[in-house]
């Protein structure tokens, strides 16, 4: 057995190696996986003192599983929380939020400046159930508190947001929310723990797709809510048992190991993603480029303040609009045509079309989202590579 405990007195690195592990009677060095929708029990009395919650241990791997619950627990150490619930996509792990602690005619407060499908989601869907949301401006203190109604129960953003990468001020925003008896649910993919830690600034609960940074190569899709357990093991867990997002073992699996390199992957993304950043802004058929790790972003001092690191997120705006980008897109060879990010690999995307595509016009003009905006999320690949494939289209 390991002598690790699952402590603070660790630093980030060794803790996203080593918590969360239980070791088998095998005696195994690298994390098993356990590949089992059910268990063995004992005898009857101790099956029934499983499902009625007396006894801890293992039921069914909807909702107990080894392997999920050693990410699970790896995931909320890195993060500084009681508790992490894994689902099985970021979407299913902000449904498993919305539908574990909220009821109709409840209303929620959300950031214009997240993702589409989130927007979709709220807007479609939400609506729905009678749960009704307002949409304001991520940077704008006094437009979250304006917006805050008797009936509100959660504040829900991304910082920095996708793809403007906007940020807030989240301990002033967590005063604001607290003051008013509201939960600051924080979408924190873009940055993951390696770079930004909502709960220390007083956020109540973190949100991730896993299926970004933490897994980092594009291989499985996973998400996980982080929080206390008063909050996130109770409302966020019970939906999670009873509606059944699950996330599978073999992708726990895979997340593990990518939290094994995840410090050492976000300080070259930020790296890469800085430079990059810096040579857009020199180029002539740029308009605008957007990167908290730019002197000439609004929130650059506020970035510097909350964050360890500025991310690999970089988006520009180019002086044409559609056209333009589609011709930017094509142009590339080795950067990857596809919506996805947090991959080793470069990849690049048109997001009024693809990841934003569902929004309305109006929606997409609120959200900052023109028609020449064009997200990189930049790899690890040699950074004279990635500016060498852009250049082709600029």
């Amino acid at each position: 057995m390991s002598d690790y405990k699952d402590n603070e007195e660790y630093g980030f690195a060794t803790r996203a190696v080593r918590a969360g592990q239980v070791r088998t009677h095998e005696n195994e060095h690298s994390e098993a996986i356990f590949p089992t929708s059910s268990y063995v029990f004992g005898s009857a009395a101790e099956a029934a003192a499983r499902f009625s919650g007396e006894q801890p241990g293992n039921i069914y791997s909807r909702f107990t599983n080894p392997t999920v619950r050693t990410f699970e627990q790896r995931l909320a150490a890195l993060e500084g929380a009681e508790r992490c619930v894994a689902t099985a996509s970021g979407m299913s792990a902000i449904l498993a939020t919305f539908i574990g602690l909220l009821s109709a005619g409840d209303h929620i407060v959300s950031s214009r400046s997240i993702f589409g499908t989130t927007t979709i989601l709220l807007t479609n869907f939400m609506a729905k159930l009678g749960i009704a949301t307002t949409f304001v401006d991520l940077p704008d203190l006094n437009a979250w508190e304006a917006a805050i109604k008797p009936e509100t129960k959660l504040l829900f953003l991304e910082t920095p947001s996708n793809p403007l990468v906007e940020l807030v001020d989240i301990a002033a925003l967590a005063e604001i929310a607290h003051r008013k008896n509201c939960l600051l649910v924080v979408d924190n993919c873009l940055l993951t723990p390696a770079l930004q830690r909502p709960l220390e600034l007083g956020a109540d609960i973190v949100i991730h797709s896993a299926t970004k940074y933490i897994d980092g190569q594009g291989r499985c899709m996973g998400g996980a809510v982080c929080g206390t357990q008063a909050v996130v093991g109770e409302g966020v867990y019970g939906f999670l048992r009873s509606a059944g997002p699950s996330l599978s073992p073999f992708n726990a699996w895979v997340f593990l190991k990518g939290l094994e390199t995840l410090q050492l992957r976000m300080k070259a993304h930020s790296e890469n993603a800085q430079a990059l950043a810096e040579w857009l802004e020199q180029q002539p058929a740029v308009k605008r480029v957007y990167y908290p790790g730019l002197a000439s972003h609004p929130q650059h001092e506020l970035a510097r303040k909350q964050q360890s690191g500025f991310g690999g997120i970089v988006s520009f705006e180019l002086n044409g609009g559609k056209d333009e980008g589609w011709r930017l897109v094509d142009a590339t060879r080795m950067i990857s045509i596809t919506a996805n990010l947090g991959d080793t690999k470069t990849t690049i995307t048109h997001p009024g079309t693809t990841t934003h595509g569902r929004l309305t016009p109006e929606q997409k003009q609120e959200a900052g989202i023109s028609d020449g905006l064009i997200r990189i999320a930049v790899g690890l690949e040699d950074i004279e590579d990635i500016k060498a494939d852009l250049a082709r289209g600029m």
